[in-house]
């Protein structure tokens, strides 16, 4: 039963909640990650309501709460486009970076990844190795080669291939803003000479909570984040972060990772996960 199956069906089996009830359901929600100003809100909106329509009082708030962006890839209408993965280390940056070139590969897509987190030498072996499994192309530099240089040849290599998508693993050192700009900013106007940068996505584990919030907040502030990739949301009660962090950046979740597997990955679908949630 989803995170608020039980609760929903408790108070719609009762003609007149407890206040332990209603309790009930804002400790749940906090457990959930939904944070305490959204908790407040949709405890609010289910008590304002008849108790047989608890559900769909508590549905209409979710809904509200997420973005009203697009989740649709942005990108060019003709020739190549980049699309930076950035996140910290640890929340599954490079396994999404390659899932999504997997993803637009299956729809005959041509995709060049390209291993620019160069200060963990794990994170580029890992990139190469997805690369062979799904039998698509990495570029990638020597031995702590400067992140901006790989990007460049690797920009240049998918302009002369003409492929749809350049997708670029960062690095995934958490910075003070400060030097995030500086970080991000050299390598996204790297690319940008040789084509247009069209998305930034955020990495987010789900399991972190409210952490994974706090690091939404200081990219957000220090790149123009465009949308969110939420690795690990498998549906357990930690699954309350997206809302979270939707409501509080305004920034579209774009995809989901439920597992380790290649297909554990796929567009963030609204109306599905709201329904999981109830």
């Amino acid at each position: 039963m989803g995170l608020f199956g039980k609760i929903i069906a408790k108070i719609k089996g009762t003609a007149d909640a407890s206040t332990a009830d209603w309790d009930e359901l804002e400790v749940a929600l906090l457990e959930a990650d939904l944070g305490p100003t959204l908790s407040s809100e949709v405890t609010a909106a289910a008590r304002a309501a008849r108790a047989e329509n608890a559900a769909d009082a508590i549905s209409q708030i979710l809904r509200a709460s997420l973005s009203s962006k697009s989740r649709e890839i942005l990108r060019t209408d003709s020739g190549p486009c980049a699309i930076l993965i950035v996140g910290v280390n640890g929340t599954g940056k490079t396994t999404s970076a390659a899932k999504l070139a997997h993803y637009f590969a299956k729809q005959d897509a041509k995709v060049l990844l390209v291993a620019a987190d160069t200060f963990r030498a794990a994170a580029v072996e890992q990139l190469r190795t997805w690369g062979e499994r799904l039998d698509i192309d990495v570029a990638f530099g020597g031995d702590k080669a400067d992140p901006a240089s790989v990007v460049f040849d690797g920009a240049q290599q998918s302009m002369a291939r003409q492929d749809d998508f350049l997708i670029i693993d960062t690095a995934g050192r958490l910075h003070t803003k400060d030097d995030l700009v500086a970080e991000l900013g050299k390598v996204k106007r790297v690319v940008e000479k040789v084509m247009p940068v069209r998305e930034i996505l955020l990495v987010l584990d789900a399991t972190t909570g409210q952490n994974g919030l706090a690091q939404g907040k200081v990219f957000a502030q220090a790149v123009d984040v465009t949308g969110i990739i939420i690795t690990k949301l498998d549906g357990s009660a930690k699954g309350g972060i997206a809302l979270a962090i939707e409501k509080a950046l305004d920034i579209p979740v774009k995809f989901v990772g439920t597992g380790e597997s290649i297909k554990d990955f796929a567009p963030f679908d609204p109306d599905i996960y709201i329904q999981g949630l109830l």
